[in-house]
């Protein structure tokens, strides 16, 4: 099981596109299957016959529909404590929804758009997740609700194919389900504490703002199967419990498999369950389509108008009239604007697999020679494909990207009119390229398409359009019996063979794409200066810092940005999309603004997120002006040396542990940093040993490891015992006295007792003998943070693991070890983005420390000691 967790780990994201991808395939194979016996003309026709009545039926129950969704939220934010007015919550509630109905991939979608708005009112991330909670849950009640109802009143059976029910099951299973919703219902009035989940306190609605969430989730699912089924010619009141039941599970089923937008899977879904009792399924398949239009993207537009509004709103308090317009168009979100990219692609895609308008076509004869029509059609395809692929960059504000867009787009109108006059995606085009020529200031980051991948919910969503266009040609020429020679036929009408045609070339230029970016050469980004580069420098500044956390810079494993007086330095290196800069900057405070700004400037253009970690007090009121969100980290352990006396009260028990230690026939021995080399074999052997009792491996970034070329840089301290080394730890000393420390301990298995507690005690008295002033012993995790009842979410979790986490690390153990030496603490902190960003940022720190010791080489090594940090996690492991 280990094996396999660790696997599916490594290729998470090729699993996640795997499993989308055979949901679609299957949604689309049984759309197929259900859809074989309709004709493309059928539908076509059915679609016209659709009367004004309906469409305006459609669109009230539409409306209805996303009136209820408004009401999700605005309940939401009652029940949390944090009431917003109803347009605020209106306005989070509709653009989200819209999004994530249409695009899927809810949190990047409708989740930012609801994100920005609620965080501007006010909102902190725990809110805007608690709204989230509490608005999934009213959901879910209303399709149970209306499902129980719809089977309750059922006269017939279900047959879902693999299942079926007679009627008295049905309406067992019914009544069952609305008897779940009164007992939830029942037992939320018992329940008054709040429901806690790691340190986050989620309120329990009482059992009024049950009955109003479930009735609004009924208003909400009945309003949306209301506006599909008014479009059905054929619909009457005895088929609409059956109908709403279909309509419920196809919903469910669609949101289950994560297809974006349910394309496909919803309408199989529908077409497998709606009963076929008219014995038309080209009217069923028609108002789906139609359905498609009025309740998803209708809205999509509106939404985006209403997030541009919002935008505009904001920013006239430092816009004029004059320019009022392109403040406005600037301000979209480019969310909106890759997503608009992204369903342009498959607008022409989808338009290049269906049948031409023949009227159309014979006034583009008169004008254009066949060739040139045929290469169009072909043309327009590729841009359709090529806009697909270029979406995500949008969404990244690349400048490239925008510009390639504009140009696409240009081209697409192009191509839309000379391969059938198809003028209504020219303007659309054409409208989008405007709003991007408007927006283009926003897209200012370096062009990097290659370096970012494509996420698993964009790759998803590019292989469904592709999958739309490809099943559309294949349902609209169904009646075109396949022959070889349809490739080479060429005629006005030959819309079949213009569609295989194009189809192969998208595919050709998806499959070329992919290879591409397979077997394309991993381009490094250009960024600070390497341990080649800046060693001198490095090595000037550090004689210079008062802090032995600074000695970080030897272990080889990271960048350095440089200030230009070449007085400070950041140490930092790249994970994923995090910029994790390592400590406090080293070198003159005067250059630590400059220093930060500027490696917060190259992480934004090159789409990265900045992550200060392990940062003193020092660096917050730089990190509060940089925007990042401040969470305290935990507390450094600092023994004061010129106060220091073992033989104090305070220090007891590490007085016994020293002598215990001393007894057995321990000594203290530290080697110059010129003679290490001699007796690094040794040092390894004993490295090893621990490193095999303990069952660790080396970690990296935030603290040292046993590379050669590191540990000649320092002096080392031995514990020997007859002439044996049995513990050593390598000395941080900085040159001005300030401050002393060690990095690695490691010991043999057969080391005295209290090896560890006679080691820290005599270096201390080594040290404070030499002169120097304070002695650090390292931080402890989450140590000094109150949960208390008012304090942030963050602080709440943290308390909550540093109480109760003994299981898996021993974050309690090891601050009552560190208080045996009567320190004084120090707080440390991580500042990053705001919400979600800072886990993901906090994600990629961890994977950056247990990735180990990089290949990088380490800077050359010198006779003279250097500086050093404070207490790794291999030591919180050995104390």
């Amino acid at each position: 099981m280990n094996a396999l967790r660790v696997l599916f780990g490594r290729h998470r994201r090729l699993v996640t596109v795997g499993v989308v991808l055979a949901v679609i395939a299957l949604g689309f194979a049984a759309l197929d299957s259900l859809t074989r016996e309709i004709r493309y003309s059928q539908v076509r026709a059915a679609v016209h016959a659709l009367t004004p009545m309906q469409i305006a039926l459609a669109l009230a129950f539409t409306t209805g529909s996303y009136l209820a969704l408004t009401f999700y939220d605005y309940l939401a934010l009652r029940i949390i404590g944090r009431p917003l007015p109803w347009r605020t919550a209106a306005l989070a509630s509709f653009t989200s929804y819209t999004l994530s109905h249409n695009l899927g991939l809810s949190l990047l979608t409708g989740g930012s758009a609801r994100y920005r708005i609620y965080v501007a009112a006010g909102l902190d991330g725990p809110d805007v997740a608690r709204v989230v909670a509490l608005a999934a849950g009213n959901f879910w009640a209303g399709v149970v609700t209306v499902a129980g109802a719809a089977m309750l009143v059922h006269p017939g059976g279900l047959d879902l194919g693999a299942l079926v029910l007679g009627p008295g099951l049905t309406h067992l299973a019914g009544a069952a389900m609305l008897a779940l919703m009164a007992s939830l219902t029942v037992a939320a009035g018992r329940v008054k504490s709040p429901l806690s989940l790691l340190g986050v306190r989620l309120p329990i609605p009482r059992p009024r703002d049950i009955v109003a969430q479930t009735g609004i989730g009924f208003v909400d699912l009945s309003c949306a199967a209301g506006a599909l089924f008014v479009l059905l010619p054929a619909a009457n009141s005895a088929q609409l419990p059956a109908f709403v039941l279909a309509y419920a599970l196809g919903i469910v089923i669609a949101l289950v498999s994560h297809v974006p937008g349910g394309l496909g899977v919803f309408e199989a879904v529908v077409l497998a369950v709606v009963p076929d009792e008219g014995g038309d399924r080209a009217t069923l398949f028609a108002a789906l389509i139609a359905y498609r239009l009025v309740y998803y993207l209708l809205p999509l537009v509106i939404a985006a108008l209403l997030l541009a509004w919002h935008e505009g709103v904001r920013s006239r308090r430092v816009a004029r009239l004059v320019d009022g317009m392109q403040m406005l168009a600037t301000s979209l979100s480019p969310l909106l604007l890759s997503g608009a990219a992204f369903l342009g692609g498959g607008m022409l895609l989808l338009s290049g697999s269906l049948p031409a308008i023949h009227a159309r076509m014979g006034l583009l004869a008169d004008v254009l020679p066949l060739p040139f029509i045929e290469a169009s059609h072909i043309a327009a395809s590729l841009v359709g494909t090529a806009l697909l692929l270029l979406a995500p960059g949008l969404y990244r504000r690349l400048d490239g990207a925008c510009l390639a867009t504009r140009l696409l787009l240009v081209a697409g109108a192009f191509f839309s009119l000379t391969k059938g006059i198809d003028y209504e995606e020219a303007v659309a085009c054409l409208a989008l390229a405007g709003l991007l020529q408007l927006t283009r200031g926003a897209f200012y980051r370096r062009t990097a398409l290659l370096e970012a991948p494509l996420t698993a919910g964009w790759m998803a969503g590019i292989a469904m359009v592709s999958a739309v266009a490809l099943w559309a040609g294949l349902f609209a020429y169904r009646h075109v019996p396949y022959d070889d020679d349809l490739w080479w036929k060429f005629a006005l009408r030959a819309d079949a063979p213009r569609y295989l045609r194009a189809a192969l070339a998208s595919a050709v230029f998806l499959a070329g794409f992919a290879l591409w970016r397979m077997f394309a050469p991993s381009a490094s980004r250009p960024h600070g200066e390497s341990v080649e580069e800046a060693g001198p420098t490095i090595r000037g500044i550090l004689a210079t810092s008062g802090r032995t956390e600074a000695m970080l810079a030897l272990t080889g494993d990271k960048r350095f940005l440089v200030s230009d007086a070449r007085d400070a330095f950041v140490m930092y290196q790249v994970k994923g999309s995090s910029w994790v800069v390592m400590g406090d900057p080293v070198g003159a405070e005067g250059s630590w603004g400059e220093l930060l700004w500027a490696i917060r400037d190259l992480s934004h253009r090159q789409q990265g997120r900045l992550m200060l970690y392990e940062v003193s007090p020092a660096v917050l009121d730089l990190a509060i002006g940089m925007g990042l969100q401040i969470v305290k980290y935990g507390e450094e352990a600092v023994v004061d040396l010129e106060a220091f006396e073992l033989g104090t009260p305070t220090l007891r028990s590490v007085r016994k542990s020293e002598r215990v230690a001393a007894k057995a026939g321990a000594t203290l021995r530290v080697v110059p940093a010129a003679a290490v080399p001699v007796i690094l074999d040794e040092l390894e052997a004993v490295s090893r040993e621990w490193m095999a009792a303990k069952g660790h491996r080396e970690k990296g970034f935030s603290l040292g490891s046993f590379d050669r070329d590191y540990l000649r840089n320092f002096d080392m301290a031995l514990v020997m015992v007859e002439g044996r080394i049995v513990a050593f730890a390598n000395l941080w000393l900085t040159q001005d006295k300030a401050e002393a420390s060690v990095d690695l301990m490691r010991h043999r298995d057969d080391a005295p007792r209290g090896t560890m507690d006679f080691l820290f005690a005599n270096l201390m008295l080594w040290a404070k003998a030499r002169g120097y002033r304070r002695f650090t012993l390292g931080q402890v995790p989450l140590s000094g943070i109150e949960g208390r009842h008012l304090a942030p979410a963050w602080a709440k979790a943290a308390a909550l693991v540093f109480r109760h986490g003994e299981s898996f690390y021993g974050f309690r153990g090891l601050r009552g070890y560190k208080e045996k030496f009567a320190p004084h603490w120090e707080p440390r902190y991580v500042a990053g983005p705001h919400g979600i960003g800072l886990i993901q940022g906090l994600h990629d720190v961890s994977r950056l420390i247990a990735a180990g010791p990089a290949a990088a080489p380490a800077l050359p090594h010198r006779s003279e000691p250097e500086a050093p940090r404070a207490w790794s996690m291999e030591r919180m492991h050995t104390a």
